[in-house]
């Protein structure tokens, strides 16, 4: 574990006051490294994240921001470090690329053109994705998710400046679990790690940060039915979960939930024995 820790986290030496006393210490932070994607050699976009899982969050990225419509549209990764930071080469179909060329074609614009702030504010808002709805969830189980979280987040342990993504079985077991200085990222990597490996999107996940309206759009683009957020949820992701068919649920702590959006996935059924838990 610590291996795969080493260019994610660096040591520091601060200066630290405790109970009024100053001292010289080694302080673990988290790794923030600038990340370039790069579509069929066009440079698309720039991001601060952490520099690991970085081939999931490439196709994770490419697929919540429907640049392409499925895994097979992307031809080719190659990750690039170098001095500045980390560049990510992405091959997608000619079909998907002028796709994209054509969205930042329409989206550039003079900045005195009020059209032009409109066209860009539309071009923000995708078309909205409806989910299935083949899934439930046991809410007297998220208890036994949020015990769990302490053992997935190795970053967030030794520095607290991470968010993690998580995927849920229906027994509230923690199947994967992605982390990043960035939330949205996060979750990227988690959706990009079922498409790598072909897999079907998780039912349920839990973000340990508040849902928003791009954290939202991107689990519609996955086809993820369950949203359990640590934090609040804002207006428009709750409109946008209500539009999307995704049950969305946040304040998930302290033996709280709020059910903002679809509670008909969610039930309540008493526990008296947990799967794979003894007794």
């Amino acid at each position: 574990m610590q291996n795969q820790l080493d260019n994610v986290i660096e040591q520091k030496t601060v200066r630290c006051f405790r109970n009024f006393r100053e001292s010289k210490i080694i302080e673990s932070v988290a790794s923030e490294a600038r990340v370039a994607l790069i579509y069929n050699g066009i440079s698309h976009t720039v991001m601060m994240a952490s520099p690991a899982d970085l081939e999931c969050f490439a196709i994770g990225f490419t697929l919540s921001e429907r640049i392409v419509e499925k895994m097979s549209d992307i031809k080719s990764i190659d990750v690039e470090p170098n001095s500045s930071g980390v560049l990510i080469h992405i091959e997608i179909t000619n079909r998907c690329f002028m796709a994209l060329k054509e969205q930042r074609r329409n989206m550039a614009g003079r900045t005195g053109c009020g059209l032009c702030g409109v066209a860009q504010l539309e071009h923000a808002v995708k078309p909205i994705t409806r989910v299935d709805n083949n899934n439930e969830f046991n809410i007297n189980l998220l208890p036994h998710s949020l015990e769990q979280l302490a053992k997935v987040q190795s970053m967030f342990n030794i520095t607290g400046a991470t968010h993690a993504a998580i995927s849920l079985s229906d027994n509230g077991d923690i199947i994967s679990s992605y982390e990043d200085i960035g939330r949205h990222i996060a979750l990227d990597k988690l959706i990009g790690s079922y498409s790598k490996y072909n897999k079907p999107s998780p039912s349920a996940i839990m973000l340990t940060s508040r849902a928003s309206f791009e954290m939202v759009q991107k689990s519609a683009s996955a086809n993820i039915e369950i949203i359990f957020a640590i934090s609040a949820a804002t207006s428009l992701a709750i409109e946008l979960a209500e539009q999307s068919n995704i049950t969305l649920v946040g304040f998930c702590r302290n033996n709280r939930a709020t059910i903002y959006t679809h509670p008909q996935r969610i039930t309540s059924t008493k526990i008296n024995k947990l799967v794979g838990i003894p007794a």
